[in-house]
């Protein structure tokens, strides 16, 4: 379709949304972006279009959006599915796309939900204050344990099969799964920057940081990071820094992913 691509989603933080930006950063391609709102105007947009239900399209349940044409996407690994097939970020071969697709849901569940539930661990819409205990406590088993073992997984995708080597979570072709390990993992050291750089010095996830510095030397990528469409982390994201949350401990063990 030559319609624009238009995202729908709340403005202020970088959010889920900002996986589909980063995907259409890098293929270069012009969209709409409720960012450019007031956060009234911006929240008016997602009820909008939650509510709206046309052209075949159901209601849905939270934003991110992607409206293109008459199809309107929620959930962020369907939308961005939906972009990599389009824009030639899912992988060469037939079934690349749900290799892709398994890679990037596997980050999202580890160092986005995880992550979000480290500081709202008992109800998302209690405030932070109110679980301050049980935050820390999450936190710090997150930490110890979930944290190492997610950054271990993605240790050894990278490292690869002999005969597929490459930088990059597929080998050597650059998709949009390395795009969200690259957001998570920037979200996270927003997070935990004590915890993480404790990680990074250890030398036992180096090709997971490099794909993290990588990502960010892409030509569209530092272009977009530097400009004042990357709109900044605040502590009402999923990434929010709490400083007494920031433990350093040493790993007990892995838990199971």
């Amino acid at each position: 379709m030559t319609a624009p691509y238009e995202l729908i989603y709340y403005t202020g933080v970088p959010g889920r949304g900002e996986h589909v930006r980063l995907l259409l950063e890098e293929a270069g391609r012009p969209y709409q972006d409720t960012r450019t709102l007031s956060f009234g105007e911006a929240r008016d947009a997602v009820v909008h279009w939650k509510d709206a239900g046309t052209h075949g399209n159901p209601k849905y349940f939270a934003p991110p959006l992607l409206k293109h044409g008459d199809l309107v996407l929620s959930q962020t690994p369907n939308i961005l599915l939906y972009l990599g097939r389009q824009l030639g970020l899912a992988g060469p071969q037939e079934n690349d796309a749900y290799r892709v697709n398994a890679l990037a849901l596997t980050v999202l569940d580890g160092l986005s939900n995880e992550a979000h539930d480290s500081h709202h661990p008992i109800a998302l819409m209690l405030p932070y204050e109110e679980q301050k205990e049980e935050s820390r406590r999450r936190s710090q088993y997150w930490i110890e344990n979930r944290l190492p073992s997610h950054l271990e997984y993605w240790q050894k995708v990278l490292e690869g099969e002999k005969d597929n080597p490459g930088p990059w979570l597929l080998g050597g072709t650059f998709t949009y799964a390395d795009l969200v390990l690259f957001q998570c993992l920037d979200g996270t050291t927003y997070a935990f920057p004590k915890a993480m750089e404790k990680f990074k010095a250890s030398g036992n996830y180096d090709r997971v940081f490099k794909l993290w510095e990588d990502v960010k030397a892409r030509p569209n990528i530092a272009a977009y990071l530097a400009s004042d469409r990357r709109q900044k982390y605040q502590d009402w994201g999923i990434y929010r820094h709490y400083p007494e949350n920031d433990l350093i401990g040493e790993p007990e063990q892995q838990g199971a992913l």
